[in-house]
């Protein structure tokens, strides 16, 4: 059941994507103390990040099969000392300013990401709207719905969902509104991937459609001329080619094969040898080459040509890798978009301060986890800054944060 659960929730993390941002008519420098920051003056609440931090820590729970332990009270952390102590018998007794540290780190790794989430929620919603996108409530309801549908077979698997991820409906409609907006700004920055593009991509990239010639090769090689000289005499003499490379070879690779490479490409010897290799017809006995390695003697038993793909062979797969570098290229310029509108009016409380808070200093130096942390408290295992790929499914809708109106400024 478990591992059902989790299919279900990857499947309902790859369209959610991050929430919503929210443009106001104007914004506060001022956090009130029931909200952990305020973006152009509209509050996240205490009450939805802490939710998220549960929901967040619920995630790493399924995987690691751990307790879920939320360090959601800083600076003291009470709250989360008292859940290790509960939750893990061979802690109860351990030192509270041990437990302490360990909260302290989980919470500076896990709120920045819960908080990174929140933040661009707002930066996005922000940005869509300006960009004159709406999305409804019958739009909400309709996507609700199919993903529903499609996502969990049955109303059983569904409520078991909600239950290892301590998600609600509601997060879940919210996270569809938020990957839907984002989608249709992603898509208003991507280029019509036209068969021109197509041709052009496939004209430069010759090399990812096809096989390179390759060549079957004999070859010795030894360390001094007069070596090489000795094992020329005895090919020459008619000794087979596999005793003499026995005998007098240094090459490691091939003398285990008596002196036969196979589908060497051009490239894998060094330069002088190469050229001779790549250059001579077949069985044709070539050498003393000399090379910076040493000495060679080489033949050409076959000759493989290159193998390209016709374009007409590899067009779908040409219009998925554009389709990627587009959205990359797509979300990229949407991040410094939003970041340029929405940073300067994003301001968080200092204990929740990040990278994406205004006026935010890194601190100066990050200490490691003390030896209870491994067993008391884990960061996420994947996070992401950036719709694409994020597994963190955080969402201040469930805790009454996310303002049910926007203006334009």
């Amino acid at each position: 059941m478990r591992t059902k659960i989790m299919r279900y929730v990857t499947a309902l993390g790859a369209v959610f994507v991050v929430i919503v941002a929210v443009a106001a008519c104007g914004s506060s420098t001022t956090v009130p103390a029931s909200d952990v920051a305020m973006v152009a003056g509209n509050p996240i609440s205490t009450q939805a990040f802490n939710h998220w931090m549960y929901v967040a820590e619920k995630g790493n729970a399924a995987q690691s099969g751990g307790p879920v332990i939320v360090p959601t009270d800083p600076p003291s952390f009470t709250g989360c000392i008292a859940q290790v102590r509960a939750q893990i018998a061979t802690y109860a007794k351990t030192p509270a300013a041990t437990i302490r540290n360990d909260c302290k780190l989980l919470f500076a790794q896990l709120s920045s990401q819960v908080m990174d989430f929140l933040i661009k929620a707002y930066w996005y919603q922000g940005t869509a709207y300006k960009d004159g996108l709406r999305y409804t409530a019958a739009d909400a309801a309709k996507a609700y719905k199919t993903a529903k549908a499609q996502t969990f077979p049955t109303t059983a698997q569904y409520k078991a969902f909600l239950v290892e991820t301590g998600e609600t409906p509601q997060d879940i409609t919210f996270r569809l509104r938020v990957n839907t907006l984002f989608q249709r700004l992603i898509s208003r920055q991507v280029p019509k991937i036209t068969p021109a593009r197509i041709k052009q991509y496939y004209a430069s990239h010759q090399s990812q459609f096809g096989s390179p010639e390759s060549r079957n090769v004999k070859l010795i090689q030894t360390s001094s001329l007069s070596t090489i000289d000795a094992a020329l005499a005895a090919v020459k003499a008619g000794r087979s080619w596999a005793s003499v490379a026995k005998q007098y070879s240094t090459n490691s690779a091939s003398k285990a094969t008596g002196g036969v490479i196979t589908g060497l490409q051009s490239g894998q010897e060094e330069a002088a040898v190469n050229k001779v290799i790549f250059s001579a017809p077949l069985n044709k006995l070539e050498g003393p080459v000399k090379g910076t390695f040493g000495y060679y003697l080489v033949e050409v038993t076959k000759i493989t040509p290159a193998v390209t793909q016709p374009l007409s062979k590899v067009t779908a797969e040409i219009k998925t890798l554009l389709q990627q570098q587009y959205d990359t290229a797509a979300q990229a310029k949407i991040d410094k978009t939003v970041k340029a509108q929405w940073g300067p009016s994003t301001y968080c409380q200092p204990a929740y301060s990040m990278v994406d808070c205004h006026g935010y200093t890194p601190p100066k130096t990050t200490t490691a986890p003390s030896s209870a942390a491994g067993s008391t408290v884990t960061a996420p295992s994947s996070t992401s800054t950036s719709p694409a790929g994020s597994t963190v499914t955080v969402n201040p809708e469930s805790g009454a944060t996310t303002p049910s109106h926007t203006k334009k400024k």
